[in-house]
């Protein structure tokens, strides 16, 4: 069943900021102690996605309520029991404990985003409240969505800090809820990769619209300031440049590809859903620096349109160009800048729109097939070469 039919089709994936290749480098490479935690990080994931189908239950059963922010924050104290000791609800002043503090606001300011950029009512735009759960687990190196609410580590300390530090990272789980009840992708092969990459792109928008970013001025990363500085690496994930996050001897070296040459077909990680994301994530980075300005005025927009009004749950790559491409033709018009630069983003990364052709008018009818040139990023984008 649609989500848009007939509720949300409710999945039993967890999802984790930390794609678990760098949790298994660890294991490989790390200490008794760094092989001990990465273990269990791997194993809590394990553990959480056997209750994520009896919370996403829960989840779908909210009541439509007003537009208005209804956070609550747990202390775990690094315990696996949830939610835990409340420790801040909607409202209340700050409290001693960092954490709760930073996944309070973060959740805040997301919530904030969707409302204001795209007038959307929670992650499930029906007024989910926003529940988070801090000190989960003992040093986890992770920050989970479970279908129902938030979860974050600490850190180990050593590789990774608190998982509150980063509102790109509570803006990427909390999407994983947004997309939950639009598109519902199914979390394997593309269709999983499209999760994680509509995650990144939107955790990237949250942090760019907090800090009134202009694409060229934003710096595309996904967890910058997750790593501790023993960790050679910027991120966790690179959109500008994909592949190039991280390359450390414990953690590894960022697998990411940036084009379909490249696309990896892998049997772990629920088919390389944390992996190949790199492709899409890559392309709307190029959509985004093609149109300039404010990435969430026009490519924000136009991926919002195609996850909450076009995409099905085994939805593949070609089929999100597809989708972003008719969203730019009816929010800015056919044959428009906007469309123009996600027809060239999209090619950029080894995908070409399936539609034959773009009709501009009586004057003007190309051809998707024929070659243009890409601009440089805030570049007025020019006519298609005929």
């Amino acid at each position: 069943m649609h989500p848009r039919r007939g509720g949300p089709k409710l999945s039993a994936i967890v999802c984790d900021i930390i794609p678990p290749h760098i949790l298994r480098s660890i294991a490989e490479h790390g200490d008794a102690v760094d092989r001990e935690r990465a273990h269990l990080a791997l194993e809590m994931s394990a553990h959480t996605r056997g209750e994520r189908e009896g919370v996403a239950r829960l989840a779908a059963k909210a009541i439509l309520a007003p537009s208005l922010k209804r956070r609550t924050v747990f202390d775990a104290n690094h315990t696996r029991e949830l939610p835990g000791r409340l420790v801040r609800a909607e409202g209340q002043r700050r409290v001693r404990d960092v954490a709760a503090n930073e996944a309070y606001d973060g959740a805040g300011k997301t919530h904030d985003f969707f409302r204001r950029v795209h007038e959307r009512n929670s992650v499930d735009d029906r007024g989910l409240p926003l529940d988070a759960t801090v000190h989960y687990g003992a040093d986890f190196v992770n920050a989970q969505w479970n279908g129902r609410q938030m979860m974050y580590g600490d850190g180990d300390g050593k590789y990774f800090r608190r998982f509150t530090t980063c509102l790109d990272v509570i803006a990427h789980e909390l999407t994983h809820g947004v997309s939950q009840y639009s598109a519902a992708f199914e979390y394997e092969g593309q269709s999983g990769a499209l999760s994680e990459h509509f995650s990144d792109v939107f955790g990237s928008l949250v942090k760019q619209y907090a800090k009134k970013q202009t694409a060229s001025r934003a710096d595309w990363l996904i967890g910058r300031g997750l790593f501790t500085r023993r960790v050679c690496g910027e991120a966790v994930r690179s959109m500008k440049a994909p592949g190039t996050a991280y390359d450390d001897p414990v953690i590894g070296r960022d697998p990411q590809p940036s084009h379909m040459k490249k696309y990896r077909r892998m049997q772990s990680d629920h088919g390389g859903v944390h992996v190949n994301s790199g492709i899409p994530n890559h392309a709307f980075y190029q959509v985004a620096t093609l149109v300039g300005g404010r990435a969430w005025e026009v490519a924000g927009k136009i991926w919002y349109r195609a996850l909450t009004h076009k995409l099905t749950p085994r939805a593949q790559f070609r089929q999100c160009a597809d989708a972003t491409w008719e969203a730019a033709g009816e929010l800015f018009g056919f044959g428009s800048a906007p469309q123009e630069a996600v027809l060239a983003g999209w090619r950029a990364v080894g995908i070409t729109i399936s539609r034959g052709v773009i009709d501009r008018g009586p004057r003007l009818r190309v051809r998707e097939e024929e070659e243009f040139t890409i601009p440089i990023a805030g570049a007025e984008l020019p006519q298609m070469m005929l």
